[in-house]
């Protein structure tokens, strides 16, 4: 539904004249194409798709029962354990990994993933990940399939930082060759991928709907148009078929703010951006009319998405959830005035900042209304005082992102990124920046599994979110691509693997 500003108070015109840096961003990939989704199955079809799932999930049940009294089967049922037991099958009495695992492809493999759940003050970690890393890059041409497939995707994505509904599906592609791989499992998994995949479908389709309404295409064509990228987002984080209020809320909000952070970024003045942040100070419909005609359909829409947000919060998280978003865009502005000041704060500066435009602890505070009673006061008080893996979250986010777009974004004009903090900061080269604050990130993934191994008493599935949101960073921003904004092949093979491309039952 459009609103019609012309009868209201006089807003401030944006000048055809002012000079305003453009990004050239590439239109959608997707067009109309999740609008048109195909139909989801009938009500008969999909009853019995769902009984057919209850009646593997006991079949299921039935085989791991029987296979409780199997040492290895229980390994693989329980997943790599880090307790010290599993380092004395792999070091000698001097401490020092066994020669003999050199040669054992499987052993190294589950130290490697083992590994990757590094916490402070664990050296023995630390040395067993690059002793693994070290030893599988130098077997895995010698292996055989699957075992070799294994090995190179591990060493790309482990376990540890894969979002897990994204890699389920390689994963049903190997473990189907495995000779002692279970039927009923296999086929258990590929149904309920399956019918996650219809409720995805229904759910973009809607999503998509909403976005083509709002028109920001033609309206704010400055801005990225990536609304399918959006939900691929939010969907791999918070991909359980219960979280589909948590998932469209969040998808709303990421493409609004999408577009936002163009607007600060690319095209808005300063005296612009700071009537849009005063707006939002305010909060209120009234202040629309201040703003510049471009700026009105995005704050309209902004307050649309908060306003059906706020039906769902109760008095305990709603400070909480004002305070951070009013937060996240004064950040932006901030950034917008070093821009503008041509200045380039500390490395320390930038990232008290920074952190904050990344928007993990604002979709940390959305995901979690969006979960429901789990959310308590408590959890919100807890999340509001800055907890240190909502902040490692943040900033493995924040980091893998400056890494992989700062060239572009300078070559267009855009404040410094990390990159040029901390080049300037300590005098030294691009490729010291990379390798210093590629490290920063391998620690604050420590501060995240610490968070997660020794949690507060904060329930798993909400600290799992704040989990997800880093690996969501590491997805989108590894080996410096950007594939949100420069959309290839592996984001649209992603897309279409999750929510096109049903698995072969």
């Amino acid at each position: 539904m459009s609103t019609d500003y012309s009868a209201c108070s006089p807003a401030p015109d944006a000048n055809p004249e002012t000079n305003r840096r453009a990004a050239n961003f590439n239109p959608s990939t997707w067009g109309n194409s999740f609008i048109m989704t195909n139909s989801p199955d009938d009500e008969i079809t999909l009853a019995h798709k769902e009984q057919q799932l209850e009646d593997l999930k006991e079949e299921v049940r039935r085989e791991l029962k029987a296979a409780a009294g199997d040492p290895s089967k229980q390994l693989k049922q329980q997943g790599f354990n880090i307790s010290c037991d599993i380092f004395n099958r792999y070091t000698d009495e001097k401490g020092r990994f066994k020669e003999s695992l050199i040669n054992d492809a499987c052993g190294l493999l589950g130290l490697y993933e083992a590994a990757h759940l590094r916490v402070w003050e664990e050296d023995i970690l630390d040395e067993a990940l690059a002793f693994t890393t070290t030893h599988l890059k130098s077997m895995v041409e010698l292996l055989e399939y699957p075992l070799a497939a294994q090995v190179t995707h591990a060493l790309y994505r482990p376990i540890r930082k894969g979002l897990e509904r994204l890699e389920a599906r390689p994963y049903m592609s190997i473990y189907q060759d495995e000779a002692s791989h279970s039927k009923a499992l296999l086929k258990l998994a590929k149904l309920d991928f399956n019918l996650l995949q219809s409720l995805y479908k229904k759910q973009l389709s809607n999503i998509s709907r909403w976005w083509k309404d709002l028109d920001f295409s033609s309206k704010l064509p400055f801005g990225r148009d990536r609304v399918v990228e959006c939900y691929f987002w939010i969907a791999t984080a918070c991909f359980e078929p219960q979280y589909s209020y948590a998932r469209r809320i969040q998808t709303k909000i990421l493409a609004l703010i999408t577009i936002i952070d163009d607007m600060f970024d690319a095209y808005g003045t300063l005296e612009e951006l700071e009537l849009f942040t005063e707006a939002i100070g305010r909060w209120d419909v009234n202040s629309i009319y201040q703003l510049p005609e471009y700026m009105k359909p995005c704050y309209q829409a902004v307050l649309d998405a908060y306003k059906e947000i706020e039906r769902m919060e109760n008095k305990e998280d709603h400070i909480v959830f004002t305070m951070q978003k009013r937060q996240s865009v004064r950040a932006y502005f901030n950034e917008a005035k070093w821009l503008h000041e041509d200045y380039v704060p500390t490395i320390e500066e930038y990232l008290s900042v920074a952190q904050v435009t990344s928007e993990v602890t604002l979709f940390t505070v959305i995901c979690f209304v969006g979960m429901g009673r789990m959310a308590t006061k408590e959890v919100f008080e807890w999340v509001w005082n800055d907890p240190k893996i909502v902040g490692a979250s943040s900033k493995i986010m924040r980091l893998m992102d400056d890494m992989a777009s700062h060239k572009f974004e300078q070559e267009r004009g855009h404040s410094a990124s990390s990159v040029e903090c901390y080049m300037k900061q300590h005098g030294v080269s691009e490729q010291h920046a990379y390798q210093e604050l590629n490290k920063q990130v391998e620690n604050a993934w420590k501060d995240v599994n610490q968070g997660c191994l020794r949690p507060p008493a904060i329930p798993m599935p909400l600290l799992t979110r704040v989990l997800n949101f880093a690996r969501t960073g590491d997805f989108m921003y590894k080996g410096r691509d950007d594939r949100f904004t420069n959309v290839g092949d592996v984001m649209k093979d992603s897309i279409a693997s999750l929510f096109i491309d049903p698995v072969p039952i």
